[in-house]
């Protein structure tokens, strides 16, 4: 039991021999891997997005081969450890983590089902996921030309007529932080334009947490949607954006542009990181765009400033303690006759010492380095 306590142990044997009951060793004995896997997966299916599905099922079937061999009562933590060795350190963390997880979840699956007593793939640690900051973010001025330039197109009416969509999309993004496939589920009855909100539906397609959420409408997200309103005088069920996805106008104008291509997911990040260096606190930018961590993932991917931005708040920060310096950062001086009044002759001894210590607080000193 791993235990030097008797009594402790007498408790966790207890345990062992209660979970031991309801293992079905001729069930275990008989039952595949992929049988397994894949009675664990329907039973999960009715609760999945399909997309969260079609990446459990591949990484099941990158699994299936690594344990075919044997029966279920028959792996052996050996052979997870064989399959970590052959494929799992020659991927990238991010998928073995996925295939991992899958791993050890069917495995939890068999103990509940009780046709397996431990999982033999519990001591398989999953490697560090280094963050990865989202690349080529658009600065505010690229993200003002390149909209332009979308609506402009090649400049004849026909063109433009069929790049005006895209534009509005490019917007839509960039001032709701919505994902793609949320911002292309959003018809005119989700936008309350008297309370200033926008509902991001939930549903399959939509939210990726199944969950609505409210965002606020900010001044250039009402202007958008209020010419489009007024130039479409659409239905309430008709969707704001006439298109499901912006990214042939954007590469097209990227590349014409020499900018780097911004994908449309590129424009949430535009939306968070213009927030955070507007000053809105990381929990309400994380709130706006459907975080459920507090802010944790916002603040991890998501809260590096622009190079830009960083230089000019660098520029705010003052170490010189002199009146002209002091009053260029927005602060007060010191009274007149502070620093006299702090200076002390070279005969100072330490009774007179101790009780300048004592009297601190009135010399505008706090700590002892300062003193």
């Amino acid at each position: 039991m791993k235990t030097r306590d008797k009594a402790h142990a007498r408790r966790l044997l207890l345990d062992m021999r209660r979970d031991m009951e309801n293992v079905t060793l001729d069930e275990a004995a008989k039952l595949r891997f992929d049988t397994l896997a894949t009675r664990w997966l329907d039973s999960l299916r009715a609760r999945l997005k399909s997309s969260t599905a079609a990446r459990l099922e591949q990484c099941l079937e990158n699994l299936k081969p690594y344990f075919r061999t044997v029966t279920l009562a028959g792996i052996t933590a050996a052979h997870c450890k064989a399959w970590k060795t052959q494929r799992g350190d020659r991927l990238v963390p991010q998928t073995f983590a996925h295939e991992l997880s899958a791993l050890k979840r069917t495995f939890e699956y068999a103990i509940e089902q009780g046709v397996l007593y431990r999982n033999p793939a519990r001591h398989i640690k999953r490697r560090c996921i280094l963050s990865t900051r989202p690349k080529h973010i658009p600065t505010r001025h690229q993200f003002t030309e390149l909209v332009a330039a979308i609506r402009q197109s090649d400049g004849r009416a026909e063109s433009q007529e069929a790049a005006r969509d895209g534009a509005d999309m490019v917007e839509l993004l960039a001032f709701s932080g919505m994902r793609k496939g949320e911002a292309g589920q959003v018809k005119w009855h989700h936008v309350d334009f008297e309370r200033g909100l926008l509902m991001v539906p939930d549903g399959e397609n939509r939210t990726k947490n199944y969950e609505k959420r409210k965002v606020p409408l900010s001044a250039a997200l009402r202007e958008l949607l209020t010419r489009l309103r007024d130039e479409r005088k659409p239905s309430p069920s008709d969707n704001v954006s006439r298109i499901a996805d912006p990214k042939k106008c954007l590469a097209t104008t990227c590349r014409k542009m020499g900018l780097p291509y911004f994908t449309p997911h590129r424009f949430r990040d535009f939306f968070a990181t213009t927030c955070i260096e507007q000053g809105v606190d990381v929990p309400t930018v994380a709130r706006w765009l459907g975080h459920k961590d507090g802010g944790a993932l916002l603040k991890k991917t998501y809260a590096h400033l622009r190079q830009e931005h960083s230089l000019q708040a660098m520029a705010k920060v003052i170490f010189d303690p002199t009146p002209a310096t002091l009053a260029t950062a927005g602060e007060d001086a010191p009274p007149p006759g502070q620093n006299a009044k702090l200076a002390e002759p070279a005969g100072l001894t330490w009774k007179k010492a101790a009780k300048l210590w004592r009297n601190r607080t009135s010399l505008g000193v706090e700590t002892a380095e300062e003193f």
